[in-house]
């Protein structure tokens, strides 16, 4: 068997050891319902409100505004669906084309409901412009949607400016009699290196699962300002101040507070450390590998994420490969890993659909080191020169890049 490299940490992360000796006392011994008044009750119930505490505390928030979830795609829905349906029938959500499909989908389930919603293109980089939130915003609009971090390419969007402007203008909506626009972001992909404090970022309701920190699977948070209209869309117990039905997941939320407190703690060390690799890595494939281009912005994007075209290539293929010689990666999301349509993220840069075909994703993390990326580079090179020889495309990145650069960039509005 070859030797195992995994290079794709944005689409799960290993679970910490640390993580799961703090829940293990909750799966056989402490076991209890939290809403039961007996001991083993309380102590299911004393776990949950720790961990509360643990995560408001890297939110920068009160313990009441976290409401735990079954993860990402959870949290996402209660508070984009919990949201909408507090308002009129009729009301207007605004979020960006690169959102992941959580989002995306949400978007189109609640268009169908009635709402109105916009969608904002991206630069070539893929980052949203303030001009065009502006230019989108209406007098029903009541909620906007960005991702602090994509998990396709990196790329890191302006929350904080977007957040002080929203926030400006809420104040000249309410003289005006408007309603006021909440602004939500999911923040899953940034919570393990960015900071996440709601207030510096002006944000009403925030989302980070477990999975993408060294956490459990199936565990997430909802952050909801106090203040923030929003309705459940579960019905049951009325578990997480009504909003969250369903027996909590005692062990999966120690978890995850416990994952968040040790990220917090080594975020700035690793930072440092997962920048020199990324940025080792990516000037080593543009050299090494011809006609690659790196999607993303730059500068502005998560410390551990690579994401190239490789052109005249099936993304696809490549992966296989790569797989057969040990290296596990991905061509974008792991949530759409199963379809062969190119990422939507690739295309909303303004990739043609033959150079989309080729994206690549590596994603570093705690356990890969340079001589893991020296391995992959062993491989990338010779696996890619023997793909184009059967390759009927032949794609020169002179076009690409003009493409990308003259590509439509205009505002989308579901009908």
């Amino acid at each position: 068997m070859p030797k195992s490299i995994y290079l794709d940490y944005a689409a799960t992360t290993p679970t910490d050891p640390r993580v799961v000796k703090a829940m293990q006392p909750y799966w056989s011994k402490n076991f209890g319902n939290p809403s039961s008044l007996y001991r083993l009750g309380r102590v299911s119930q004393q776990a949950i409100a720790q961990s509360r505490q643990l995560v408001a505390k890297f939110l920068g928030c009160q313990p009441e505004e976290i409401i735990f979830t079954g993860g990402g795609t959870a949290s996402i829905n209660l508070g984009l669906k919990g949201v909408l349906i507090a308002q009129e029938k009729n009301s207007h959500l605004i979020t960006s084309s690169i959102e992941h499909h959580a989002v995306l989908h949400t978007a189109e389930t609640l268009h169908h409901a009635g709402h109105k919603i916009s969608i904002l293109p991206v630069d070539k980089n893929g980052l949203v412009q303030l001009k065009n939130l502006e230019k989108a915003i209406e007098n029903k609009t009541v909620l906007v949607s960005i991702m602090m971090a994509n998990n396709e390419i990196g790329t890191l969007q302006p929350i904080q400016q977007l957040g002080t402007f929203i926030t400006k203008l809420n104040k000249q909506r309410l003289a005006k009699k408007l309603p006021r626009i909440y602004f939500h972001t999911d923040a899953c992909q940034a919570a393990g290196a960015l900071d996440l404090d709601v207030n510096k970022l002006h944000v009403d309701l925030l989302t980070l699962n477990g999975s993408k920190i060294y956490g459990p699977k199936g565990v997430g948070v909802l952050y909801v300002r106090r203040g923030t209209p929003i309705q459940a869309i579960l019905d049951g117990g009325g578990q997480e101040k009504n909003l969250r039905s369903g027996t909590e997941n005692v062990p999966g939320i120690v978890g995850l507070a416990t994952a968040l407190n040790l990220v917090n703690k080594n975020k700035i060390k690793e930072n440092i450390r997962l920048i020199k690799l990324r940025d080792w890595l990516i000037k080593q494939i543009l050299t090494k590998v011809p006609k690659t281009i790196l999607n993303g912005h730059p500068n502005y994007r998560l410390p551990n994420n690579v994401n190239v075209s490789v052109l005249d290539i099936e993304g696809e293929a490549l992966l296989l490969h790569l797989d057969q010689v040990g290296i596990q990666c991905s061509t974008g999301s792991a949530c759409t890993s199963t379809t062969l349509e190119p990422s939507h993220v690739i295309r909303a840069l303004g990739y043609p659909y033959e150079a989309a075909h080729g994206s690549m994703r590596f994603t570093l993390g705690k356990q890969t080191t340079q001589k893991d990326l020296k391995y992959l580079m062993s491989k990338l090179p010779p696996l890619v020169k023997k793909l184009r020889q059967g390759s009927p495309v032949n794609i020169q990145v002179q076009e690409i890049t003009q493409a990308v650069q003259d590509a439509p960039r205009k505002i989308k509005i579901l009908k």
